[in-house]
C-alpha cells in the first residue's frame, strides 16, 4: 500500500548430526530419575516414540498378554504397535492407575522441567556432562539409529518411526560409523546361552572357533 520495497533475508538451514548417547549413559539416567521420568525414558528407549504420543497412551493401548502396546501418530505421522520387554511392562504397572491415560492427568512441560533438574543433578554426581545434551527426543534418535544399524533397512526404520516421506528417515543412515571399542563382545556355544545374548539386546556377528560372536553397544 506505502509502495515500499524490501528484500527478504536469505534462510540458511545449518544442518547437523544429532547427538546420539551410550547404551550406558540412557541406563544412568533411567536408574537415576523418579519413577514416572524413568518409566518414560524406558519407553521412549524401546520405542523410538514422540514424548507427546507417550504422553497420550491410555491403558486400553497396553496388551501385557501378547507384551505390545500401541500408539496413534502425531504429525501426521502413522500408528505403530510396539513389542516391549517384561522390563517395561512391570515399570509401567507400577505407576498409578488414576485414570484412562497411563502418565495420568500431569502437565507434560512439568515433566520436562523435573527431568531437567533430575538430568543435571546426575550429570553432576557421575560427572557426566554428555548426559545434559539427553533430551526426550535423543532417544527417538537413538532407537532409529540403533535399528538401523541392526538391521540396514530403512524402510523398517521409517515404518517404526511413523514416518510417511522417507526423506525424514534419511538422517538415521548417516549415524552408524562406531568404533570398536564402543561394544561389549560376548560368545555363545550352545543355543539357549544365544537366545539368552538375543533378549539381552546382542547382536550376531559371526561364527568363530565353535562358537559364535555376539555384541551390543555400550
Amino acid at each position: 500500500m506505502l509502495k515500499i520495497s524490501w528484500t527478504p533475508p536469505t534462510y540458511i538451514n545449518d544442518k547437523s548430526l544429532p547427538f546420539i548417547p551410550l547404551e550406558k549413559e540412557i541406563g544412568a539416567l533411567v536408574s537415576g530419575c523418579s519413577k514416572k521420568i524413568a518409566v518414560s525414558l524406558q519407553l521412549l528407549k524401546e520405542t523410538g516414540m514422540r514424548i507427546g504420543e507417550v504422553w497420550k497412551l491410555r491403558w486400553t493401548d497396553l496388551d501385557e498378554e501378547n507384551g505390545t502396546i500401541r500408539t496413534k501418530a502425531e504429525k501426521h505421522g502413522n500408528p505403530r504397535m510396539f513389542k516391549v520387554s517384561p522390563r517395561l511392562i512391570g515399570m509401567l504397572n507400577s505407576l498409578p492407575q488414576k485414570n484412562e491415560y497411563i502418565f495420568g492427568n500431569a502437565n507434560l512441560a512439568g515433566h520436562r522441567w523435573r527431568f531437567d533438574r533430575q538430568k543435571r543433578r546426575l550429570a553432576e554426581k557421575l560427572q557426566n556432562p554428555r548426559l545434559l545434551q539427553i533430551k526426550f527426543h535423543t532417544l527417538r534418535h537413538w532407537k532409529a539409529t540403533m535399528e538401523y544399524h541392526k538391521t540396514k533397512d530403512l524402510l523398517h526404520v521409517m515404518k517404526m518411526l511413523g514416518h510417511r516421506n522417507i526423506q525424514s528417515t534419511l538422517v538415521y543412515t548417516r549415524l552408524t560409523n562406531f568404533e570398536s571399542d564402543e561394544y561389549h563382545a560376548a560368545t555363545a556355544r550352545t543355543l539357549e546361552e544365544g537366545k539368552k545374548l538375543v533378549e539381552a539386546g546382542f547382536e550376531y556377528v559371526c561364527d568363530m572357533e565353535d562358537c559364535k560372536l555376539f555384541r551390543k553397544r555400550k
